[in-house]
């Protein structure tokens, strides 16, 4: 199981911070979507660096929680610009960033399911009182 859990962060942190190229270059498609959601260009440079110390966070394992919120926050809203703004598929790539989003914000919630004990205040108090 803990090998499970430590395949989980690191492809969560593989997939942000494969896209941060993208972001931090101004590729056209980067661009393109931050444009249609009237974020560009400080969404898309404020987003990538939330990614990026969030894909730093999901890796430490003090701080899984924290990242695994984060990007659920982030993946969250992504997932609902393309529900309400830019749809599913962008610029011909068949839905492949908006699938990217589902699997990353899943992992997230999973992450986040198992890091749930290490939450300040609450994780170990609610959680561990819960389980029985």
């Amino acid at each position: 199981m803990k090998y499970i859990k430590l395949i989980i962060r690191i492809a969560i942190a593989v997939i942000l911070i494969q896209t941060l190229r993208f972001k931090f270059t101004a590729h056209p498609d980067s661009v393109y979507i931050f444009t249609e959601v009237g974020l560009e260009p400080y969404g898309r440079i404020g987003i990538g660096v939330v990614e990026l110390v969030a894909s730093i966070l999901i890796l430490i394992p003090r701080t899984t929680w924290l990242g695994s919120l984060a990007v659920i926050g982030i993946i969250g809203g992504a997932i609902m610009m393309h529900l309400t703004q830019l749809g599913i598929e962008i610029n011909n790539d068949n839905g492949l960033l908006f699938y990217t989003a589902i699997v990353t914000f899943l992992l997230s919630v999973v992450s986040l399911w198992f890091a749930r004990k290490d939450i300040p205040i609450i994780g170990k108090k609610w959680f561990s009182a819960h389980s029985n």
